[in-house]
């Protein structure tokens, strides 16, 4: 197939990018800046999903799209996430795309914070679109976990506490929507997640000795957060019964753990959980 990545350069996206180079599939990659490099093969396309400029061209031929395409702060985010996917949508219906994949979180609807709450209504956006579509959810990036962690340690200080994660492994994801775009449209969700639910406390321990840091562990009360603190509490970013990955946080922590060929495809496509 022809598979174009909204956010290619990105951290998702890079790793989605390669992992569908080497199942053979022709890529173009698409983001609003030229990567620096890019694997053998790749077409690169400028294309904006704040304005739409570069869609027509960047989707023209392409069989399916994974939109790896994201923005952290609120304001951006909303931007990005709702006009930049109805934009992409449209896009791609005019072009004939016959599968549309979208990137969304774990947990999404169970913890009421600002950014799930922008998530929540993209996977809405999607449902509501002319493209043929399925939702993949994961929860947080082994690499998110690392930054968040290192932010705080800056101060002498990392978070505990109690609060269950279950992170995952960015490589691991991307192959789980590589097989999802090489499957049919489910119009479903599809949730995957790390191999083990540790507390907040627990990974900050991980990291601070395999960081090598001084910074001591200060255990945060979920209570202090309000209703998110709440969901957290309970698991709102876990789920046991989702596709897992194999590489936890350790593992990644020590060496990056590099993906062998049994994780690939490590979750089946379809709705878990």
């Amino acid at each position: 197939m022809l598979i174009a990545v909204t956010g290619g350069t990105g951290a998702l996206g890079r790793e989605v990018v390669a992992a569908l180079t080497a199942r053979g599939h022709d890529v173009r990659s698409l983001s609003r800046s030229a990567p620096a490099r890019l694997p053998a093969g790749v077409e690169h396309v400028r294309a904006d999903l704040l304005d739409g400029s570069g869609l027509g061209a960047g989707l023209a031929g392409a069989d399916a799209v994974i939109d790896a395409a994201n923005a952290v702060a609120k304001a951006p985010a909303r931007a990005l996430l709702i006009g930049g996917t109805r934009r992409l949508l449209a896009a791609e219906a005019r072009a004939g795309v016959a599968h549309h994949v979208a990137v969304s979180i774990v947990g999404a609807d169970r913890v009421p914070y600002g950014y799930n709450r922008i998530k929540l209504e993209q996977e809405e956006v999607v449902r509501g679109g002319d493209v043929p579509w399925t939702v993949v959810r994961a929860t947080q990036f082994h690499g998110l976990v690392d930054r968040y962690l290192g932010q705080s340690a800056r101060f002498g200080m990392l978070p505990g506490g109690a609060v269950p994660l279950q992170p995952v492994d960015v490589r691991e994801v991307a192959h789980v929507l590589a097989d999802t775009v090489e499957a049919e449209p489910s119009g479903a969700i599809t949730q995957f997640a790390g191999p083990e639910i540790v507390s907040l406390g627990e990974l900050a321990w991980l990291w601070r000795d395999a960081r090598d840091r001084r910074a001591v562990v200060v255990p945060v009360p979920a209570r202090l957060l309000g209703g998110a603190g709440r969901a957290l509490a309970t698991g709102g970013l876990t789920n046991p019964g989702a596709w897992r990955g194999r590489i936890g946080f350790a593992a990644w922590l020590r060496d990056g753990a590099p993906l062998s060929d049994a994780a690939r495809g490590a979750a089946p496509v379809g709705s878990a959980g």
